[in-house]
């Protein structure tokens, strides 16, 4: 065995982190659309037309691929499962934020890895040693110093940050079970259900957007679009567990887009739990990959 990788797969790796970068970036950059969107117009009629917006992108690829290849549905209940937990994670994100500072309910986003490790264990009956265990405790340790219970207005945005999160975590997890759908059939159901739900929640609280604001709501939904596809098309090119902690970059643009455009600055509380979060989900996606491999003479002939 060689020191060096063939130039090819140190290309594609590199290729798969910075798409993986960007995407991050085009996520963070939703997520700010969002805060500003809401302060402004009902959570429902941004996720109305941000669903909208998403088609821009989506519908040339359901053109390409047919629509009949949406209805070959792998597991119906885990496709509703799973488009149902996104639609309480975007439904929840931006209530969340119209309160919250954005580095605040991003900390909580971080910790998808912790919900994840508990929820596979659950749901999907995998192992989960003693010490990915602690590290769970941990990171809900991290979570509560954020939430920090209290009577104050805040208690309530919070609540709603830490349950998209978890509704986040189940999401990826779900994702997991159906490996054999494909993308744009994924992200299609999951944004037919937010639409469907926008609507219910759009009732009683529409009111005519300019069409600077109108095209603002659209475009959020294409760069949302977007991250999701970049994110996908990352994790095709290199290992999951190279890219996964590139996704707390996510925590750091928070907290510049939060203080650059609204002014906000994380508490300590908030920087303290966070750190938690993120130290408790690094060791839990190492012991996943520590977990997961497999010596080269353990591998049965034939396979690449």
């Amino acid at each position: 065995m060689t020191p060096f990788a063939p130039p090819k797969t140190v290309n594609l790796l590199l290729v798969g982190i910075l798409l993986m970068l960007a995407g991050d970036f085009m996520f963070a950059l939703n997520d700010a659309m969002g805060k500003w969107l809401v302060a402004s117009f009902s959570v429902g009629q941004v996720i109305v037309i941000r669903s909208l917006g998403a088609f821009i992108v989506l519908g040339p690829m359901i053109g390409r691929q047919g629509v009949p290849s949406l209805f070959r549905l792998e597991r119906p209940f885990l496709q509703f499962l799973r488009a149902f937990s996104t639609t309480v994670d975007t439904a929840c994100f931006y209530a969340a934020v119209i309160y919250l500072p954005l580095a605040d309910v991003m900390s909580f986003y971080m910790a998808g890895p912790i919900y994840v490790a508990a929820l596979s264990h659950l749901v999907l009956g995998e192992k989960v040693g003693w010490r990915r265990w602690l590290a769970i405790l941990l990171g809900f340790c991290g979570v509560l110093i954020m939430l920090k219970p209290s009577s104050n207005a805040y208690s309530l945005s919070a609540a709603f940050a830490f349950t998209g999160s978890v509704a986040f975590g189940l999401s990826i997890v779900m994702s997991r079970r159906l490996r054999g759908t494909g993308d744009a059939s994924l992200v299609t159901w999951q944004t037919v259900g937010t639409l469907l739900v926008g609507i219910v929640l759009a009732v009683g609280h529409w009111q005519k957007p300019s069409m600077p604001d109108l095209s603002a709501m659209l475009l959020l939904g294409v760069v949302s679009c977007a991250a999701h596809l970049l994110i996908t098309r990352a994790l095709k090119l290199a290992p999951a567990s190279t890219l996964a902690p590139l996704h707390y970059t996510l925590l750091l643009w928070a907290v510049v887009f939060g203080f650059v455009f609204f002014g906000d600055v994380p508490s300590p509380r908030i920087l303290i739990g966070a750190g938690i979060v993120v130290l408790a989900g690094l060791f839990i996606l190492h012991r996943q990959k520590v977990v997961d491999t497999i010596p080269p003479e353990d591998v049965p002939k034939g396979v690449h």
